[in-house]
């Protein structure tokens, strides 16, 4: 029976080349120069922190970062979770963006309910932080493919490990 699995994992080699690139603009442009703007990323916890000396900053190092980020990978800004903005010694901010890595249960759940309700003639189950879908025939799956990437735009997803 064929099948696919449907599932979000992070780029990780492009993630680090994005904040490599927006960590360079960073540091040549004139107007942050003796500033505490910068760009820290835990590979450990995946969580890219963000500096600045107020809040304008922090935006300015965002707008640096992000378009970055989607230039390497597509659509990768939507899978950060922002975090509110700290205060640091004095009049210093910092934020971190948390990398969501894999398909949360209530993704997956709303995953195989537009499956199910979709009249396809495919099965979806929750296979961890995945979903597997199960179909009779190979053209059946890929109806479900596109299905899944016209219907679920809030949040990137890979197709793959395709069977037949």
């Amino acid at each position: 029976m064929p099948s696919f699995d449907i599932s979000s994992e992070v780029d990780k080699v492009a993630l680090k080349n994005a904040i490599d690139t927006a960590g360079k603009q960073i540091t040549n442009r004139y107007d942050f120069k003796g500033t505490s703007a910068n760009i820290d990323y835990n590979e450990k916890d995946n969580i890219i922190t963000i500096m600045g000396d107020n809040d304008f900053q922090l935006d300015q190092v965002k707008d640096i970062l992000l378009p970055a980020m989607e230039k390497k990978e597509p659509d990768s800004t939507k899978r950060l979770e922002h975090k509110d903005v700290q205060k640091v010694g004095g009049n210093k901010v910092k934020q971190e963006l948390k990398i969501r890595a894999g398909i949360d249960s209530d993704l997956a759940k709303r995953i195989v309910k537009l499956i199910k309700d979709s009249g396809l003639k495919v099965q979806a189950s929750i296979q961890g932080d995945e979903v597997r879908v199960n179909g009779a025939k190979r053209d059946l799956l890929q109806e479900a493919i596109a299905f899944c990437k016209k219907n679920v735009t809030d949040f990137p997803l890979q197709f793959g490990n395709f069977r037949d």
